[in-house]
């Protein structure tokens, strides 16, 4: 289990600024929520002296996405934007108290989200994507551009230090080779030695050679942690349910309280974050209204749903 500072845990269980600004004149989008993060970033920025006077977040993701995403508007608010695009994804981490290492890429959508509504108000285009060619991450769609990037930003070394910063490389792995390219040629530049042995992955080795969960497995474990976490929620007059398992993702109701609440969303966020340690694997957790139709269900094992 990851281990986290006060200040994410606070930002986390009371976030600030949670919510689209009223009026809001900057909007930045990134992630997407079928890779399991997205964050929408509302600025109200003076259009004479470009002061930002008000910032909120609406994030789909885990704890760590939560907080990098609630201390970045604290810190940018009062900030003209020119002075709003010098933070760092080092700077919100550093707000934090630091991030564990698995989740430094949360702190990197914040900086996109916060360069793309900057972008927004002076009316110009950004883009996340650079020329046909360069994606190297097809599970994560994540480009060289952005990956040589973070290697020089944040001086990463090894693959590892590469897919906690991006999440390039945390899926199938069939991108690593690739990612160990660009190390070579960025360290190379920076007159060093980019060492093979140095970037391999125990985990990744580890998870190659470990036996997959079964969906049963998968699924007593899923149940397991809803039913641990059901007497807080119950507490509060709330409760959830699993309703359905399709491969990496967990379908549940929030009924009670919990159902419509304007939390839910992240009490959602920190189910999936719960689950993810547990599991560790990534899952997806999401409100089983937004289930496909049956006919179009498939399992993990290949089995269709009548």
């Amino acid at each position: 289990m990851w281990d986290y500072s006060d200040k994410v845990k606070d930002h986390f269980f009371n976030p600030k600024n949670a919510g689209a600004v009223v009026g809001a004149n900057a909007i930045g989008e990134v992630g997407s929520i079928s890779c399991g993060d997205a964050l929408r970033l509302t600025l109200k920025v003076n259009e004479t002296t470009e002061i930002i006077e008000d910032a909120g977040f609406q994030t789909f993701g885990c704890g760590s996405a939560i907080a990098s995403s609630s201390v970045l508007t604290e810190i940018i608010k009062g900030m003209t934007i020119d002075d709003a695009l010098k933070v760092t994804n080092q700077d919100i981490a550093k707000e934090l108290d630091g991030l564990p290492p698995e989740k430094m890429h949360c702190s990197v959508m914040g900086r996109e989200a916060l360069q793309a509504a900057i972008a927004n108000f002076r009316g110009v285009e950004w883009k996340d994507d650079h020329e046909e060619g360069a994606l190297i991450c097809k599970c994560f769609a994540v480009d060289a551009v952005m990956i040589e990037e973070m290697v020089w930003a944040n001086k990463l070394r090894t693959v590892e230090d590469v897919t906690n910063f991006t999440k390039a490389g945390g899926g199938c792995a069939a991108c690593h080779e690739d990612i160990e390219a660009i190390l070579e040629r960025v360290l190379k530049e920076r007159g060093e030695t980019f060492d093979p042995q140095a970037a391999s992955l125990p985990k990744v080795e580890a998870k190659v050679e470990k036996k997959p969960m079964t969906n049963l497995q998968r699924i007593k474990k899923i149940e397991d942690v809803l039913n641990s976490l059901r007497p807080q929620l119950m507490a509060d007059g709330g409760d959830v349910e699993l309703v359905e398992v399709v491969g990496n993702t967990a379908y549940v109701n929030m009924t009670g309280a919990c159902n419509g609440c304007q939390m839910a969303a992240m009490t959602i966020a920190g189910i999936q974050q719960r689950l993810m340690e547990v599991l560790g694997e990534f899952i997806k957790v999401v409100p089983a209204s937004e289930m496909p139709k049956p006919e179009k269900l498939v399992n993990i094992e290949g089995i269709s749903h009548a």
